[in-house]
């Protein structure tokens, strides 16, 4: 075998291997992705109805429910325009607290109800997940105590 022909195999082999890793890594990507909506687009059906996602707004004034003898708990979240139920077992983050953002991570139950594996608070007084202050802008109900950056 002549040198051409070694070079050759040899550049047809590397970006045979570079081109499976690339798709093997933007597949891996893609299946980690995890997107974000407001219980508005929740509720115009926007979010997907059988994979993970995230929804946030402000934790609803007087929502929060929890059991008595286990860590289940619900609330309402809300982005002051409509309203999501939101269902959660486990340990809360210790910033959360109704009238404050949150984000919810998990799947949707039915159109109105949303089962959560994680939830985020916010980390103090003046910040709120860009999301979240993204959303309630566009509902069109955000004050001023919540600047977007």
């Amino acid at each position: 075998m002549k040198a051409r022909h070694k070079k050759m195999y040899f550049i047809i082999f590397a970006v045979a291997g570079l081109s499976a890793a690339t798709l093997f890594l933007l597949n891996a990507f893609s299946n980690n992705i995890v997107y974000f909506y407001s219980p508005t687009e929740v509720l115009a059906g926007k979010a997907p109805t059988s994979s993970t996602f995230r929804v946030g707004g402000l934790v609803k004034e007087g929502s929060v429910q929890r059991s008595d003898n286990s860590l289940d708990i619900s609330f309402t979240v809300t982005d002051k325009a409509n309203d999501i139920q939101v269902s959660y077992q486990g340990v809360l983050p210790d910033l959360f607290r109704e009238g404050q953002g949150v984000i919810a991570e998990g799947k949707l139950i039915d159109k109105q109800s949303f089962k959560a594996k994680q939830i985020l608070a916010k980390h103090d007084e003046n910040y709120m997940p860009p999301e979240v202050a993204a959303a309630l802008k566009k509902s069109g109900s955000v004050s001023n105590t919540y600047p977007e950056k």
